[in-house]
C-alpha cells in the first residue's frame, strides 16, 4: 500500500458560474484523481445547480449568505480528505493533467509547508510567477499567491487557518509568516503551471480599501514590538504615496484608516513573530528566493 500523500482541490466561489465550469474541468482531469470541493459562497447565477448536473463527483457545500472566501477556504480545508490542500480561485484552471502530481513530489522534507505553484494571469501580463530558479536545489520565499498553491492540511489546520479578521485580501502573508514562526516553508515550485483568467467581475475600490487596511493589519498583529511604529509609519507613507501614483488616493487614505480602526479592534488577536522569524521574512521578501539549507539556522 503507498504511503504517498493524498490531494483534495478546493475552490471557494460566487457568481462565476462560466468561469468555474473550467476550473472544475481541469482539476477533475488531473492524473492523481485528487478530491474536488467547491464551497458556493451564497451564489444566485445557478452556480450550485451546474455543479451538481455537470460534475456529480465534486463535493458541493453552498452557504445561504456570502460569508466570504477566507471564511470558505477555511471550511473546504477542515472538510477535506487529502493530506495536501490544493487552492485555486475559481477563475483559474491546472494548465496540464500533471499539475497535482508533480506538485506533491516537491514536498519532499516535512520543513516544506506549502507549495507556491508556478502561475500566470493569463488576461494581464502573461508573466510566469513562482516558479524556482534554480530546480537543483530547495528555495523558500516570503509568501504564495491564493490562487496557485498547495499545503500540508494539518499544518494548516495546526495553526488555525486563515485569520477571519481579514476578510478580504492579505491572508496568505498572514498564514506564512505565522507558518515560518512555526519552523515550516514556502517552497518555490517548478511544476507545470496554473492559469489565471483573472475576472472581469473585480471590485477595484474594494480591492483599494482592503489591500491597505489588511497591509496595516498584517504588520499590527505579526510584527515584534521592537520594530512596529516604525513599519506602521513607512507602511503608511508609502501607502499613501502608492495612492497619489495611481490617482486613487482617497482610496488608499480610508483603507489605512480602516486598517488603524482593524488593529484597535482586534487587538487582542496580536501574536507577534519571534524577532528571528520577522528578519528571516524580510529577508525572503527582499530576496524572493532563497536556499532552504541558509534559512535553517534562524529559526529553532
Amino acid at each position: 500500500m503507498s504511503d504517498a500523500p493524498t490531494a483534495s482541490v478546493v475552490i471557494a466561489t460566487r457568481n462565476r458560474c462560466k468561469e468555474l465550469r473550467i476550473a472544475l474541468h481541469s482539476a477533475l482531469l488531473q492524473s492523481s484523481h485528487p478530491e474536488v470541493i467547491v464551497i458556493d459562497d451564497g451564489s444566485d447565477d445557478g452556480t450550485a445547480e451546474m455543479v451538481r448536473t455537470a460534475f456529480p463527483l465534486v463535493k458541493l457545500v453552498c452557504h445561504d449568505r456570502p460569508t466570504g472566501y477566507i471564511v470558505a477556504r477555511n471550511e473546504g480545508a477542515k472538510i477535506a480528505q487529502g493530506s495536501i490542500i490544493f487552492s485555486i480561485d475559481d477563475d483559474a484552471a491546472f494548465s496540464t493533467t500533471d499539475v497535482v502530481s508533480q506538485t506533491i513530489q516537491e514536498f519532499a522534507t516535512d520543513k516544506i509547508g506549502a507549495v507556491a505553484i508556478p502561475y500566470i494571469d493569463v488576461n494581464r501580463d502573461g508573466i510566469e510567477r513562482q516558479r524556482t530558479p534554480d530546480s537543483k536545489c530547495i528555495l523558500v520565499a516570503d509568501r504564495y499567491i491564493g490562487t496557485a498553491h498547495a499545503i500540508r492540511r494539518q499544518i494548516f489546520l495546526g495553526i488555525g487557518g486563515y485569520r477571519e479578521q481579514f476578510f478580504h485580501q492579505g491572508e496568505e502573508s498572514d498564514f506564512c509568516i505565522r507558518m515560518l514562526d512555526a519552523g515550516y516553508f514556502v517552497r518555490l515550485g517548478n511544476s507545470d503551471r496554473i492559469d489565471h483568467f483573472e475576472s472581469p467581475k473585480r471590485d477595484t475600490k474594494r480591492m483599494d480599501l482592503y489591500g491597505r487596511r489588511n497591509d496595516i493589519l498584517f504588520v499590527f498583529l505579526n510584527v515584534p514590538l521592537r520594530y512596529l511604529p516604525l513599519h506602521l509609519l513607512s507602511l503608511t507613507i508609502k501607502g499613501i504615496l502608492f495612492g497619489v501614483r495611481v490617482r486613487r488616493p482617497f482610496h488608499m487614505i480610508r483603507g489605512l484608516v480602516m486598517g488603524y480602526a482593524a488593529a484597535i479592534r482586534y487587538r487582542r488577536s496580536r501574536a507577534p513573530v519571534s524577532i528571528a522569524t520577522y528578519k528571516l521574512y524580510r529577508r525572503l521578501r527582499v530576496s524572493q528566493a532563497v536556499p532552504l539549507e541558509d534559512c535553517r539556522q534562524f529559526l529553532p
